[in-house]
């Protein structure tokens, strides 16, 4: 989880499950939904953690609307958390799902992105149960140190080592202020020694970044599994350095699979997340930390949790934190080896995600020119209720179903005009972010 920059977002779900808990924390599809008629997902009295906002336009990654997110707030010992909040408060905010198409590719470190590069797949325990994980990946597990605002160790999260050539995937809300202000990274490996890191490249979109420790070729790399095998209940461990304390291990299991989170700030885009949900404990300090199953595989990149705030105002775990599934680390981290920057998969229009009713589809307010979506005939006021034979129940389900897919893919997306259901086909466009 995070502990560089406040974020705020809405934790819906598109497949009828009750959405978590009012969120912070800053933290992606084989499952399929429940057969039947899904109810809407309740909600829940919890306190105003951050104040409610009026009715205003806010931009998600490549949009160039002014409007943000409300900031939350600010917690101690130099961290800051992620707020994740259910709709509280009127209004809607509208999400770009399109900015343009991209036309020329950035050149990056590896023409073959993750096949130029040399990851481990094999899972290294057989038998052993949490133990053995911990002591097969804790050695993988790095604490980030990074500057935040020019403060020299303003920002600290956690990561975990790619591949044999030093690259360690970490959340970019870890590094963020210091890419941009082009501060000083740095990586502490499981036996204290610091290395200073490079940025090869980030998504704000996907809350990813890799960087690059020319000086650590010898770390052991995570072996990568796939969340698309988890079921819900299976054992899970996460590893990080929550509030500063390296080298920490936690356990948990599965409490969801394909949960809608989406993150955002006053200073930066927002990222929506299609997350596993963990009770395995996860505080300020995880943030980019690997989520692991039980066979010594990361299957996510920890990255947020839920709170209900609390008097104090300080955010910690309450068992509800969420995870960046280890299929979109795989299609990041590629982009980037390639690049130097990532990509992700867009329609050209701007849905509503507030203010609707949670189980009604995703509303489109409006349909930008020359974009997939007008060439597909969509238009303003339609209501879009399921994407490739998946329901949709609102606006930011629609954008966590668009942002699993990839730049190119056709998807069929049925659609309420007028009362009368509709379908059409959409090539998703691109956008890089």
């Amino acid at each position: 989880m995070s502990d560089d920059q406040e974020r705020q977002g809405e934790v819906p779900d598109p497949h009828g499950y009750p959405p978590p808990v009012p969120a912070s924390a800053p933290v992606d599809p084989s499952w399929a939904p429940p057969s039947g008629p899904l109810p809407p997902a309740p909600s829940y009295p919890w306190a105003d953690y951050a104040r409610p906002r009026p009715p205003q336009d806010a931009a998600a990654p490549g949009s160039h609307s002014s409007g943000r997110r409300p900031q939350g707030r600010r917690l101690g010992i130099g961290s800051a958390l992620l707020v994740l909040l259910l709709g509280l408060g009127g209004g809607f905010g509208g999400s770009a799902l399109y900015d343009g198409l991209a036309d020329n590719e950035a050149a990056g470190p590896y023409a073959g992105g993750l096949e130029d590069v040399e990851t481990v797949e094999l899972p290294p325990v057989k038998i052993g149960g949490v133990q053995a994980v911990a002591k097969e990946l804790l050695p993988s597990t790095v604490q980030i140190v990074a500057e935040l605002e020019g403060q020299a160790g303003g920002a600290t999260g956690s990561g975990f080592v790619l591949d044999k050539q030093g690259h360690i995937v970490t959340n970019n809300h870890v590094v963020a202020s210091a890419a941009q202000d082009g501060g000083t990274i740095q990586v502490v490996d499981f036996g204290g020694t610091t290395y200073d890191a490079e940025l090869v490249g980030r998504s704000a979109v996907y809350d990813l970044a890799v960087l690059l420790v020319p000086g650590a070729t010898d770390l052991p790399p995570a072996a990568l599994g796939r969340s698309e095998k988890l079921r819900v209940g299976d054992g899970v461990v996460a590893f990080g350095s929550p509030l500063g304390l390296t080298s920490t291990v936690t356990a948990g299991i599965v409490s969801a699979l394909r949960r809608p989170v989406t993150t955002g700030s006053p200073v930066d885009d927002s990222s929506y997340i299609n997350a596993v949900q963990t009770d395995a404990a996860i505080n300020p300090g995880n943030s980019g930390g690997p989520l692991v199953n039980l066979r010594g595989q990361v299957v996510g990149v920890n990255s947020a949790i839920a709170t209900n705030g609390g008097a104090s105002g300080e955010a910690g775990n309450i068992g509800v934190g969420f995870a960046i599934p280890v299929e979109q680390v795989r299609i990041t981290a590629d982009q980037i080896l390639k690049t130097g920057e990532a990509r992700y998969p867009v329609i050209g229009a701007q849905v509503r995600t507030q203010g609707e009713t949670i189980g009604s589809g995703a509303r489109i307010s409006e349909v930008n020119s020359n974009t997939p979506a007008q060439a597909a005939g969509l238009e303003a006021g339609d209501v879009v209720i399921e994407v490739d034979g998946l329901r949709v129940t609102d606006g930011i389900g629609l954008i966590v179903n668009i942002r699993s897919h990839q730049p190119g893919e056709e998807l069929e997306f049925t659609y309420l005009r007028n009362g009368e259901q509709r379908t059409t086909t959409i090539e998703l466009g691109s956008e890089t972010g």
